[in-house]
C-alpha cells in the first residue's frame, strides 16, 4: 500500500509539472502573437478579417443556392407545344391562353397550384419554362445541373408534321453529359390529349423510339470529335426504346388549358420532395 501511495504521489507531481509546462508554453505563444498583432499594422489586419468574412459569406451563399434550386423543374420541347400554358397552370391555375411563344425563360419558385389547399408544409417548386426555338434551346444548358426532372412537352395534335423535329431535340437531350450523368429523370408529356384528334401516348412512345432509333444510326457516323461530350443512347445492336436509357424516362398525357396535369403534377413531386 505504501508504495502505492507513492505511485500516486509520484504520478500527481509530474501530472503537476506537465501541466504547469504548459500552461508556460500557451503564454509564451499568446505572448509572441500579441507582439506580432502589435507589429502588423491595422490595414493588414483589417484586409485578414474581412477576407475571412467574405470567404465565409461566399461559401454559405453556395451552399444556400444549391439548396434553392435543388428543386427545378424543367418544361421544354418545340416552339407551340404548349409549355408556357402548362407553366401557368401549375403556378397559378390559369391558362393564359393570351400567351405567344415565350424567348426568354419563364421562371419561378411556388407551391404548386393543386397543393395551396394542403394542411401543412409543402416545398416550392422552382419551375423554368425554356424557349423552344432551336437558336434559344441552349438555354437549356443553363438550368441543367440545377435540374431534378424535365418535363419534355409534345403536342398531341400536330406530332407526325413535327415528329422529327421533337425527336432530334429529345435525342440531344437525352444524349446530354449532364443529363445522364445525373440520371435526370424526364417525362414525355403528350399535350393537348382532351382533344378528340389527339394521337395516343401509346403512338407517340411508339413514333418517338424509332425516330431515335434512326437517329442514333445516322449520327454515329459523326465523327468522336463532334459527339465527344455526348453519350451512346439506348443499347447498341438492339432498336431503340426508352427503358434502355441510363435515366428513367417516362410517357404520360395531359392537357395544359383544361388543367388536367396529374401526372405532371405528380412527376413533380417524386422528384421535388416535400
Amino acid at each position: 500500500m505504501e508504495g502505492l501511495e507513492q505511485w500516486k504521489n509520484h504520478a500527481e507531481q509530474l501530472s503537476s509539472q506537465v501541466l504547469q509546462q504548459c500552461k508556460e508554453q500557451a503564454e509564451q505563444l499568446s505572448s509572441q502573437a500579441h507582439e506580432y498583432l502589435q507589429q502588423v499594422p491595422p490595414v493588414q489586419i483589417y484586409v485578414a478579417v474581412a477576407m475571412l468574412l467574405l470567404t465565409s459569406l461566399f461559401l454559405l451563399s453556395g451552399r444556400l443556392f444549391k439548396c434553392q434550386k435543388a428543386n427545378t423543374i424543367l418544361l421544354t420541347g418545340l416552339s407551340g407545344s404548349g409549355k408556357t400554358v402548362l407553366f401557368y397552370q401549375l403556378r397559378d391555375g390559369s391558362s393564359h391562353q393570351g400567351t405567344v411563344t415565350s424567348m426568354e425563360p419563364n421562371e419561378g419558385t411556388f407551391v404548386l397550384h393543386s397543393e395551396k389547399s394542403k394542411n401543412g408544409k409543402v416545398k416550392p417548386v422552382h419551375l423554368v419554362d425554356v424557349p423552344g426555338h432551336s437558336r434559344l434551346r441552349p438555354k437549356l444548358d443553363e438550368f441543367l445541373p440545377q435540374a431534378s426532372g424535365i418535363v419534355f412537352v409534345v403536342d398531341s395534335l400536330e406530332f407526325l408534321p413535327n415528329c422529327r423535329s421533337a425527336s432530334e431535340y429529345l435525342y440531344d437531350i437525352l444524349t446530354k453529359a449532364t443529363v445522364v450523368k445525373k440520371k435526370i429523370p424526364v417525362l414525355i408529356l403528350c399535350n393537348k390529349a382532351d382533344k378528340v384528334t389527339a394521337h395516343s401516348k401509346e403512338f407517340i412512345q411508339k413514333q418517338l423510339e424509332k425516330e431515335l432509333d434512326k437517329l442514333r444510326a445516322s449520327r454515329s457516323a459523326i465523327s468522336t470529335a463532334d459527339i465527344a461530350n455526348d453519350f451512346t443512347l439506348g443499347v447498341i445492336g438492339e432498336p431503340f426504346s426508352f427503358p434502355q436509357c441510363q435515366n428513367k424516362v417516362k410517357v404520360a398525357e395531359g392537357a395544359g388549358i383544361d388543367g388536367n396535369l396529374i401526372e405532371v403534377e405528380q412527376f413533380i413531386r417524386d422528384h421535388v420532395k416535400s
